[in-house]
């Protein structure tokens, strides 16, 4: 509320200036505010998910591998039509040539033009055509399935990076905080040893502190550059510098999750995740290779017609009109053809053998899809629960080290406790208070993961 406030003001301060300024610099004054604007911009988790999955660059591909079945689709759809196609052609012969009326052979020059349609149209094919259609329908559900797992895989990358920047920004408060006391403390103790109730020796490590903290300072503060960074390449965001997330002080979720059962959320995972739907897609689409494999053993029946019509022309001789000989000439062939595979070198059979494997190996790999997601949910809630158990242990730590802090103050503004000894104690409170707020989003994120395989969405967590 504090950073709106101050960001209202300074616009409140820009727009007077503007009004202040002659009209040919009001346009310059647009752009500035508009570029201010941008730079305080906080993105918040839900906005972070929603631009990850309209620009990362896996959920495109994810996405053309989807149009691509779709492609394929149309394909398997037009195996059904009849192929239809136009060929003409016009020659010169110099020499022997027929007399198209005599039929004698004669030495003469003379001209031809003809033209043809042809089509062909698939009866039988055993079934081949049929389970390609089918097969391409289930292929672009597998690829829809393969696209909603990217953006879930995107969307806890980004909940995962969102959370670490969060973290680092709590840890420099954290330090800045400390430093801050360690100043006090810092004049407290330049007091005390100019009245001679403390050694020089005390503020030297006071000062040492201090130069301790300012490192680790500069760390912490590193360290939220990075993982901004971090994210915002994540979202293919290119101004490093400007981009930040919104400063919010999330609580641990409010869930029952950890009162139902592994084997409840296992249930619960089989008919969400994408894992195993992607898996008992694939074999689907194996048992229909193997299908199509098998068709190309069978005969094959086709139907073709085609028309076709020729121009002659001859020094020699007359011949009559172009629409006349167009007409007369025309010419008109069906029929039926019959294909039947005896031997092509073990070429089909191998084909048959092959998809035979593939669909066990897609068997195979559906089973250890159901293995691998009962140990991921099984990690996960164990996961859950020790994150958990640590925040909860951090949490009495951090009330502790306060009290023993608290104690050790009291006893060093008497002089009853040495400057080391003091600055003991303020690092324990400082390592426990950090390791409040690690505890925190670990559990957070693992509470988060837990709830995916549960189908709650990521961005929930808002």
């Amino acid at each position: 509320m504090i950073t709106e406030k101050k960001n209202k003001n300074k616009e409140d301060e820009i727009t007077n200036l503007i009004m202040k300024q002659p009209k040919n610099s009001i346009i310059i004054s647009v752009f500035l505010i508009s570029a201010l604007c941008f730079s305080q911009k906080k993105w918040t988790l839900q906005e972070c998910v929603a631009y990850a999955l309209e620009n990362n660059i896996s959920v495109k591909q994810s996405g053309l591998d989807l149009k691509t079945s779709e492609i394929n689709k149309k394909d398997a759809i037009g195996n059904f039509l009849p192929s239809l196609s136009a060929s003409s052609s016009y020659s010169w012969s110099i020499g022997l040539t027929q007399n198209p009326l005599t039929f004698d052979a004669v030495t003469a020059t003379s001209n031809t033009l003809s033209g043809n349609i042809n089509s062909n149209v698939t009866i039988y094919d055993g079934l081949r055509n049929l389970n390609q259609l089918y097969r391409s329908r289930l292929e672009i559900v597998a690829s829809q399935y393969q696209l909603d797992k990217m953006k879930d895989d995107i969307s806890l990358m980004v909940a995962n990076s969102f959370l670490q920047i969060l973290f680092n920004k709590e840890q420099l408060k954290v330090l800045l905080a400390q430093q801050n006391v360690s100043k006090q403390q810092l004049d407290r103790t330049q007091s005390l040893v100019d009245s001679g109730l403390l050694p020089r020796g005390d503020l030297l490590e006071v000062q040492a502190t201090i130069a301790s903290q300012d490192q680790q300072i500069v760390n912490a503060e590193n360290a939220i550059l990075l993982s901004r960074v971090s994210l915002a390449q994540t979202l293919l965001i290119k101004d490093y510098q400007n981009f930040d997330t919104a400063d919010i002080d999330y609580d641990v979720p409010v869930t029952n999750i950890l009162n139902e059962t592994p084997e409840t959320i296992i249930t619960k995972a089989k008919e969400e995740r994408y894992e195993i739907k992607i898996a008992d897609a694939n074999t689907k689409l194996a048992e229909y290779d193997l299908k199509i494999a098998k068709g190309a053993l069978q005969p094959t029946l086709s139907g073709f017609y085609s028309f076709g019509t020729n121009y002659f022309t001859s020094e020699l001789f007359d011949t009559q009109p172009f629409d006349v000989q167009i007409s007369d000439n025309k010419r008109h062939n069906f029929g039926f053809q019959l294909s039947i595979p005896i031997f092509n070198g073990f070429a089909t059979s191998n084909n048959v053998n092959r998809s035979r494997v593939s669909l066990e190996r897609s068997k195979f790999q559906l089973e250890q899809a159901n293995l691998d997601l009962e140990a991921n949910v099984y990690q996960a809630f164990n996961d859950a629960k020790g994150a958990m158990k640590a925040y909860e242990a951090a949490q009495k730590t951090v009330t502790a080290r306060q009290e023993a802090y608290n104690y050790s103050q009291e006893r060093y503004n008497v002089g009853l406790l040495n400057s080391f000894d003091f600055s003991q104690s303020q690092n324990q409170l400082e390592a426990a208070q950090s390791d409040v707020i690690r505890t925190k989003y670990d559990y957070i994120f693992k509470l988060k993961v837990l709830e995916f395989y549960f189908g709650i969405p990521i961005s929930e967590l808002d």
